[in-house]
């Protein structure tokens, strides 16, 4: 009997991850604003190492902020938090731009910075999926899980990719920088401008 209770609680406990893991990778593919911060963030390209630190910083805060408001512990209004992330977008867009007449990157503090706020979008959603009072833990830990394999599916794609056209193509590096950056801008203008209006 001990053995059956045991064996039905790991298969739960799976369960439970598996579903807030697919709910994660869901959640940034269903989320424009969170893609184009992600690659407004790669845009300047940069060494592994420079990559690394950046989507670092950006998942060390967005898990800390998770974390805090799924816990309830702080939870930021909506109609505070969504104008936030898009005009987290438009201020990466502007540092791309401003990037290239000067020799410091600023992209791992602002993905830091900004990273606490995407947590808050985060957790919003995490709140609406029914969280399981038993298994709160590993819920948390699975949904942040499946975020962070959803943005490194785009880093993995996006990184390569913008390294490859640059080698390909020098002469479009400059382009490839100014427009992106220009789209970027664009669209997190759109985003703040609707989102403040709506509320």
């Amino acid at each position: 009997t001990r053995a059956t209770w045991v064996t039905g609680e790991k298969r739960d406990l799976g369960r439970v991850a598996l579903r807030f893991i697919r709910e994660g990778v869901h959640h940034i593919f269903i989320g424009p604003d969170h893609i184009l911060f992600i690659l407004g963030l790669l845009l300047l390209g940069g060494s592994l190492r420079q990559l690394l630190r950046i989507v670092t910083a950006f998942t060390i805060a967005h898990s800390l902020t998770l974390a805090v408001a799924t816990l309830g512990w702080l939870q930021p209004p909506a109609r505070v938090v969504e104008p936030l992330i898009a005009l987290s977008i438009i201020v990466v867009g502007i540092e791309n731009l401003l990037a290239e007449q000067r020799h410091r990157d600023w992209r791992a503090p602002l993905a830091f910075g900004f990273g606490l706020v995407h947590g808050f979008g985060f957790a919003s959603v995490l709140r609406e999926l029914s969280l399981p009072a038993d298994a709160l833990g590993g819920a948390l830990l699975s949904f942040n899980v499946g975020v962070e394999l959803g943005q490194m599916a785009i880093v993995v794609v996006a990184a390569p990719l913008l390294a490859w056209l640059r080698r390909w193509r020098p002469a479009w590096s400059p382009g490839i920088l100014r427009g992106g950056s220009l789209v970027v801008i664009a669209a997190g203008a759109f985003w703040l401008v609707e989102r403040l209006l709506a509320h």
